[in-house]
C-alpha cells in the first residue's frame, strides 16, 4: 500500500486548514489510506511527523501556505495543493499526490476538476423572510463570485419565493445549498447533492460555508420528500427550534390578515362591528373574514408547519389536524405546538420504522403515514395533552390579561431587552414567537412591546449618528440614514453592522433602550393586533392602541439608546 505523508499550513491555523486536515483524515479512513498527517500554523496541536513517517513515505502533500517544512523531506516526490481544492474534493487531490502528479499538472493544461467553477443553487429563509434570509443569500452570492463559482439563490419568506429556481438550474447544479432557519421543501432536490445549514453561517463566513457544502453535501434520496426526513445531517442538527420557527413562519401570514382585517371591522363598524346585530354590514363582513377564517386557521398552521419540518409533507394533515384538536379544546397555541411535535415526530418515527414490498411503498405517504400519524396524534390530544395544555393556557392568559403596574413593567423590560440581546437571533425570535402566538389567545399587549422594542436599535442608531458624528466614520453615518429605514419596518438587523463593529459598548446601549421601549409599552397598556408593520401600521384604524402610548414608548426607547451610544462610544479615528 502507498504510504503518503501530509502537511497542512493555516499561516494563523485558520478554521479552513483545520477542516481541511479533518477532510484528509477522513477521506483517507474511508479508502483505506495509509496517512501521517501533521498540522502546522500558530496554535496547532498534535505531533509534527516522525523522521520514520517520512523515511518509510512514498509521497508528500503539501496542503496550504507558510512553512510547511519542505526540507525535511529530500527527494521524496512532491504534491500541491490549496486549501480551498482540499475542501472542494479531497478524494482528487489525493488521486493526484498518489499518481506522481501535482495539483496543478494536467495532460493538456485543462483546470483540474476540484478547481473547475462549481454551479450552486441555493435557497435562504428566515422566519419572517425579511433580514437574515437577504443577508444570507448576499453572503452566499459574494463569497461565490469571490470563489468564482457560480450561483442562483431562491429566497423564501412569509410572502412565498421570490427569483425562484427553474427545473434546468436545478438539473444543471454541482450542489444545493440550504441556509435557513425553516423548514424547507426539498421535493425537487431528488437525486442532487444538498448541504443544509442555518442563515448565520451564511452571514458570518460565505467562503468557509460554501467549501464545506462542496465538500459535505449529501445525496438527497429520491423518496425523501414524500415518505420520510431523509435529510442531510447539518439540518437534522437544527433541533426542536428550528421546527417551531417554521411553523411560526407559515402561521404569520394567517396572524396578519386576521388581525388587519378585525381592525379593519372595527374601523367601518365601531367597536360593535362584529355582534350579531350588525350583521350584513361591511363591518360584520370583515370580522367574519377575520375572526371566524384567518384567526381560526393560526393554531392548525403552526401545529402542521411544525410537523412538516420534522417529518416533510406526510406529517402535515396529522399536524394540522392536531391543531385544529388544540384550538377546539381551547388548548390554543401551546396545544398547536404540542400537537406539531407529536404529529411530527409519530410520522418520522413511522416513516423510518413501516417497511414494505417496493409495489406498495407509494401507499405509505397517501395512506398509512397520515392515518396512522393522524389517529396517534388524536387520541393524544383528546386524552392526554389537551385538558392540561387548555388549563395552562387558561392560567397564563388570564395572568397576563390581569397584568398591571410594575408586573407589567417587569414583562415590558425583559421582552424588549431580549429584542435587543442578539438582534434576529434566536432570543430575539423567541420573544417575537411567543408574542405573535399569544395574538390568537387575544392578548395583544406583548406584541406590541416586542415590536416596538424591535424598531428601536437601528432607530436609535440613526439617531446617535445624528447627535454624535464624531463617535461614527464617515461610511456609518452614511449607513445611519439605512438603519433608520429598517427600524421604522420593524427590521431590528438593520442594527447589527454598529454592534459587531463595537460590541461591548453598543450592545448594552441597544439592550438598555429596548427594555426601557418595552417597559413604557407594557405600562401604557399598548395592544397590537398584527406581529409586524413597523410604523407603517399606525395609520391603520385599532391595529395598534393606544397610538399615542405606542409613539411614546418608541420615544423614549431611542432617546435612550442615541443617548448611552453617544456616551459610551469612543470617538472615531
Amino acid at each position: 500500500m502507498t504510504h503518503l505523508v501530509a502537511v497542512v499550513g493555516g499561516g494563523d491555523l485558520s478554521t479552513h486548514a483545520v477542516l481541511a486536515a479533518e477532510a484528509l483524515r477522513r477521506a483517507a479512513g474511508r479508502r483505506n489510506q495509509r496517512l501521517d498527517l501533521e498540522l502546522r500554523g500558530r496554535g496547532a496541536t498534535g505531533a509534527p511527523l516522525s523522521e520514520g513517517a517520512i523515511r518509510d513515505a512514498d509521497a508528500v502533500l503539501l496542503v496550504g501556505t507558510g512553512d510547511l517544512g519542505e526540507g525535511r523531506f529530500g527527494a521524496l516526490h512532491r504534491a500541491k495543493a490549496a486549501i480551498e481544492d482540499v475542501l472542494a474534493d479531497v478524494d482528487a487531490v489525493i488521486d493526484r499526490a498518489l499518481s506522481g502528479k501535482s495539483l496543478g499538472e494536467t495532460s493538456r493544461g485543462a483546470a483540474p476538476e476540484a478547481s473547475r467553477p462549481k454551479r450552486i443553487v441555493a435557497i435562504t429563509s428566515c422566519p419572517t423572510g425579511i433580514a437574515h434570509t437577504f443577508m444570507a443569500a448576499e453572503g452566499i452570492q459574494a463569497a461565490a463570485q469571490a470563489l468564482g463559482h457560480r450561483v442562483r439563490v431562491e429566497t423564501q419568506g412569509s410572502v412565498g419565493a421570490r427569483d425562484a429556481l427553474t427545473q434546468e438550474e436545478i438539473a444543471a447544479a454541482d450542489i444545493v445549498l440550504i441556509a435557513a432557519d425553516t423548514g424547507v421543501d426539498r421535493g425537487r432536490f431528488s437525486g442532487k447533492r444538498v448541504y443544509a445549514t442555518t442563515t448565520k453561517a451564511a452571514i458570518r463566513d460565505g467562503k468557509g460555508l460554501i467549501a464545506t457544502a462542496l465538500k459535505d453535501a449529501e445525496l438527497q434520496g429520491a423518496d425523501a420528500a414524500e415518505s420520510g426526513p431523509a435529510r442531510p445531517a447539518a439540518e437534522t442538527k437544527a433541533g426542536a427550534y428550528k421546527h417551531l420557527m417554521t411553523g411560526v413562519s407559515f402561521m404569520l401570514p394567517f396572524v396578519v390578515a386576521g388581525g388587519l382585517l378585525i381592525a379593519l371591522a372595527f374601523a367601518f363598524g365601531g367597536i360593535d362591528a362584529m355582534s350579531a346585530a350588525n350583521k350584513g354590514s361591511l363591518g360584520f363582513a370583515l370580522g367574519e373574514i377575520g375572526a371566524k377564517a384567518a384567526f381560526a386557521l393560526i393554531v392548525p398552521a403552526l401545529a402542521g408547519y411544525i410537523a412538516f419540518s420534522i417529518a416533510d409533507r406526510p406529517g402535515i394533515a396529522p399536524g394540522m389536524i392536531g391543531g385544529m384538536l388544540a384550538a377546539n379544546l381551547n388548548a390554543g397555541f401551546l396545544g398547536g405546538i404540542a400537537a406539531g411535535f407529536i404529529a411530527g415526530y409519530t410520522v418520522a418515527f413511522l416513516s423510518r420504522s413501516i417497511r414494505l414490498p417496493k409495489n406498495l411503498e407509494g401507499l405509505k405517504p397517501v395512506l398509512i403515514l397520515p392515518l396512522v400519524g393522524t389517529l396517534v396524534t388524536g387520541l393524544l390530544m383528546v386524552y392526554v395533552v389537551g385538558v392540561p395544555v387548555a388549563a395552562l393556557l387558561a392560567a397564563l392568559t388570564g395572568w397576563l390579561k390581569g397584568m398591571q403596574g410594575a408586573s407589567a413593567l417587569v414583562l415590558g423590560l425583559i421582552l424588549g431587552g431580549m429584542m435587543a440581546v442578539d438582534m434576529g437571533g434566536p432570543i430575539n425570535k423567541a420573544a417575537y414567537a411567543s408574542s405573535a402566538a399569544l395574538i390568537s389567545s387575544g392578548i395583544y399587549t406583548p406584541m406590541a412591546a416586542v415590536m416596538l422594542a424591535g424598531m428601536t436599535p437601528p432607530l436609535g442608531i440613526a439617531l446617535a449618528t445624528r447627535l454624535f458624528p464624531g463617535r461614527f466614520t464617515a461610511q456609518e453615518r452614511e449607513a445611519g440614514t439605512a438603519a433608520a429605514v429598517l427600524g421604522a419596518a420593524f427590521i431590528t438587523e438593520g442594527a447589527i453592522p454598529f454592534a459587531a463593529a463595537d460590541p461591548l459598548r453598543v450592545i448594552p446601549a441597544l439592550v438598555a433602550g429596548s427594555a426601557a421601549a418595552g417597559a413604557v409599552s407594557m405600562t401604557f397598556g399598548v395592544a397590537l393586533r398584527v406581529p409586524h408593520g413597523g410604523l407603517f401600521v399606525l395609520p391603520i384604524p385599532n391595529a395598534i392602541t393606544p397610538v399615542l402610548g405606542a409613539v411614546a414608548a418608541l420615544v423614549v426607547g431611542t432617546l435612550i439608546t442615541a443617548v448611552l451610544v453617544g456616551v459610551l462610544k469612543k470617538r472615531a479615528a
